[in-house]
């Protein structure tokens, strides 16, 4: 997922700070690093607070500065001025909101804690500054006649749209209530996020009988051994919630007892009634949102959200989905009598249950296809698989990665690498941070330390990007060796690497990722579509002993089995889209003794509403569902298989090149959706590149849901 750094709606431009306040703090001078990366080695807990303040009130002062500026209210001196504002804050932000999400502790938490409702009311104090509005207002009413570029008139539009969708349309009683519910927000969400983490670190299931472990890989085993002995379990075997530890147990154990025990500690994140749950946030949160929305003139918040996306509205949304839905629930339904019979024949006497789903779906694997994900991951070493990537990156775009071992590092487990086009210019810098820790956040995403921008001084400023990922890491007897899905995860990543890296345009607010939640995913999606081709595979899928590719038998056992599983992996998604559709389109608040409750009624609404099968939970359940609860995704989980639309559609275009690394599709895709950032309404984007507007049926035939 594309992990969005949201502090305000717009960024940056420089103010030195003055006196006692600068010495000492890295990020009140100007970095004197390589490429000008954060000075990660010198960056202390104690320097945030003080850097975020100070960061408040230069941005303060450049806000003062376009209200009473004496001239007439032009493009320049205010619609560029905003845009360009906030950079000192920004550029600890950056830092700050990337260290709480993947390198985390309790102090960095309690920060986070103390400066988030002030981080809102700043936010605020901006937004709804009704002398400041009135100057973008001017300027937005005489658009016609100002003779604009194509990317200021979108900067402008965006601008002016976010200032009415942040409340500064509406009159002052209203905007005071406005603030209190986005700072109460601004808390809740990031409670819900440390919530989710916490549980996650909490949880370990300790094996003490080895014959428990019986059908689990030797790797898994030795994993858990090694996990074992770092939390004083000495001898034994430690299961978490961790995904490389979680769903290597649920695809392998036989023990079916255990399997339950993990599946249930899995799906109930959140939802335990310790320090950790997060039902009573859920209530609130949504009551919140929703009452934000009517303050707007909004039925729901989904309302809200929706209009400034792709899809519009929620007719369109919900139609989408079901008509999905419609495709993958019988093929599910016949995966899972599939799996009866499995274990009918072997004789067991019981009904396929959640916990039993992703074993039986793995021995039907073998026995269908007499494919072993264990022998798949043997070909799959990080390492080769970052080779394929950077191959991949390097015939569509002609980019090159240079490792680079002289710049700062936020953690050691991080790696850094120069990106470089073609001809050896400097494109821009990205790390990459690959296994779980305690300190990162369940997962896999991308984010900024910076964002591509052409500064007022007219100076190219360069993108530092960073992927965080939670593969699955080496033990003492062997190397990171990647699941199919993890391997496809790191290209999925790299694709919003790209999008941030490539990002070509004036305006910091239109750069990189700062795209339409169903468009963002566009570039991350379309690379999974190399990384599964089979003639592209088999240059990086490599034996990590023997070096050898990956034998033709056995890639063609995964082409006949990709379709394989289909039904439960989309019939899984798209459960989890209705579930935050359903908890967006509500159009009442639920009662202030009922909020604990909210999540329980929501989930029943949503399994009787669409007669979810019992076999297939969500993929994200309520009380750990981060993306619309401390994400950005909040009425826009969909947007993950709306952008499947785009990217199958997008892959086309290379296919019927007849080439699938073709030099003028990849460089029509860069110039037009990788560059442009949010300089156009995405659909034009997508148009100029394609030629027309997407079609459906890619998606239908790549997961094999037409018949």
């Amino acid at each position: 997922m594309k992990k969005y750094l949201f502090l305000l709606f717009v960024p940056m431009m420089m103010f030195t700070s003055c006196g006692e306040r600068k010495v000492g703090n890295p990020f009140l001078s100007e970095y004197t690093t390589p490429f000008g990366v954060p000075p990660f080695d010198q960056i202390k807990l104690e320097h945030f607070a003080p850097a975020m303040e100070e960061g408040m009130l230069q941005h303060n002062a450049e806000i003062d500065a376009i209200v009473n500026n004496p001239e007439e209210p032009t493009f320049d001196n205010t619609i560029a001025a905003l845009d360009y504002s906030g950079e000192l804050l920004n550029k600890v932000a950056y830092v700050f909101y990337n260290y709480n999400s993947a390198n985390t502790s309790p102090e960095l938490e309690a920060i986070a804690q103390d400066l988030a409702p002030k981080l809102s009311a700043h936010s605020d104090n901006i937004s709804l500054n009704p002398e400041l509005f009135m100057r973008i207002q001017a300027v937005y009413e005489q658009k016609e006649n100002l003779s604009l570029t194509g990317e200021q008139a979108r900067l402008l539009e965006l601008t002016y749209k976010n200032f009415v969708r942040n409340g500064a349309a509406l009159p002052e009683e209203k905007q005071e209530r406005f603030r209190e519910i986005n700072q109460r927000l601004s808390v809740l969400t990031l409670q819900f996020g440390q919530n989710a983490l916490g549980e996650v670190n909490h949880f370990e299931m300790v094996v003490e009988n080895e014959e428990d472990l019986a059908g689990l890989p030797q790797s898994v085993i030795d994993a858990a051994a090694e996990t074992a002995t770092a939390k004083g379990h000495e001898g034994k075997w430690v299961f978490t919630l961790q995904n490389p530890s979680v769903m290597p147990f649920l695809s392998y154990a036989e023990n079916r007892e255990l399997r339950k025990k993990m599946q249930q500690a899995y799906v109930n994140r959140g939802n335990n009634g310790n320090e950790f749950d997060n039902n009573a946030i859920i209530g609130e949160i949504v009551n919140l949102r929703l009452e934000r929305a009517n303050l707007l003139g909004y039925s729901s918040h989904a309302e809200f959200v929706l209009e400034e996306n792709m899809a519009k509205n929620i007719e369109t949304v919900s139609n989408f989905l079901q008509e999905l839905w419609g495709y993958a629930l019988p093929i599910a339904k016949e995966e899972a009598a599939m799996m009866q019979e499995l274990i009918d024949a072997r004789g067991g006497d019981y009904q396929l249950a959640a916990w039993d789903w992703r074993y039986y779906a793995e021995q039907v694997r073998k026995e269908k296809y007499d494919l072993d994900e264990e022998e798949i991951r043997q070909y799959f070493e990080l390492n080769t698989v970052r080779d394929g990537v950077f191959m991949v990156a390097e015939r569509l775009y002609g980019l090159q990665f240079i490792e680079r071992n002289d710049v700062p590092k936020y953690h050691p487990d991080a790696t850094v690498y120069e990106v470089l086009e073609a001809d050896g210019r400097h494109r821009g810098i990205l790390y990459m941070d690959f296994h779980p820790r305690q300190s990162k956040r369940g997962g896999a995403w991308m984010s900024s330390f910076r964002s591509q921008q052409i500064a007022q001084n007219g100076k190219y400023i360069h993108p530092v990007i960073t992927i965080v990922c939670n593969f699955s890491p080496p033990t003492s007897s062997q190397p990171s060796l990647l699941t199919y899905d993890e391997m496809t995860t790191f290209f999925h990543e790299f694709g919003h690497a790209l999008h941030g890296l490539l990002s070509d345009v004036t305006y910091p607010g239109l750069a990189g990722t700062n795209v339409s939640r169903d468009f963002v995913e566009l570039p991350s999606q379309v690379m999974e579509n190399w990384a599964k081709d089979p003639e592209v595979m088999k240059e990086f899928a490599l034996h990590h002993e023997t070096k050898e590719p990956m034998p033709q038998e056995l890639m063609d056992k995964i082409i006949e089995s990709g379709h394989f599983n289909q039904g439960f992996g989309t019939v899984e998604f798209i459960a989890s889209a209705l579930l935050d559709m359903e908890y967006h389109t509500i159009t009442e608040p639920f009662p202030a003794d009922k909020l604990s409750e909210v999540a329980s009624i929501i989930d029943e609404r949503t399994i009787s509403k669409y007669n979810m099968m019992p076999e297939i939970h969500f993929r994200h359940g309520s009380t750990h569902f981060q993306h619309i609860f401390s994400g950005g995704y909040s009425a826009g989980y969909y947007s993950y298989i709306w952008s499947g639309i785009l990217d199958a559609d997008a892959y086309e275009a290379f296919r019927e090149s007849g080439d699938l690394f073709d030099p003028a599709t990849a460089l029509s895709f860069r110039q037009n959706i990788l560059e442009r950032g949010g300089t156009k309404d995405p659909m034009e984007l997508y148009v100029n590149f394609r030629g027309r507007e997407p079609q459906v049926e890619p998606l239908l035939r790549q997961r094999g849901l037409l018949r």
